[in-house]
């Protein structure tokens, strides 16, 4: 139950902002990023789990992922995740640093995170990962972070 307020928090706190345009403004710019898992392990017993990815990103073309899962607060089934990316799309390549938090739903790993770019881009990224049909698949919205 606690990992389900965490993440209602979370969203009601994003849902807020948008609509009071305080700090944060999400544009209409939108795209879906699709990926496959190619490895997942964990280094300590269970404890801490490591997953590269690879898919497209929407504009951003081919992109390669990697992820660092913890539980630092001791939820059992939610926690923290870092990660970074790269992608390619024709000469330019952009890489972005991965941040946010996940939250076991069912069979599935629901993430939510917030991704600054090299090209100067914030954007908000909720996603499902589904381990047995190793995909990770999002849905990701720009921040106007000119606020």
């Amino acid at each position: 139950m606690k990992k389900i307020t965490l993440a209602l928090t979370l969203l009601m706190s994003l849902f807020h902002l948008n609509v009071t345009a305080q700090d944060m403004v999400l544009t209409e710019t939108t795209f879906d990023a699709n990926f496959q898992i190619d490895s997942t392990f964990t280094r300590d017993g269970g404890t801490t789990y490591e997953v590269s990815a690879s898919g497209k990103a929407g504009p951003y073309g081919r992109a390669y992922l990697s992820y660092v899962f913890t539980d630092k607060q001791s939820l059992g089934t939610g926690g923290e995740y870092t990660g970074f990316a790269w992608t390619q799309n024709g000469e330019d390549v952009v890489t972005a640093t991965l941040q946010g938090a996940y939250v076991k739903q069912g069979k599935v790993f629901k993430l939510y995170g917030f991704d600054p770019t090299s090209n100067g881009n914030l954007n908000l990224a909720i996603g499902i990962v589904d381990f047995v049909a190793k995909t990770i698949n999002f849905k990701v919205t720009e921040v106007d972070a000119s606020l």
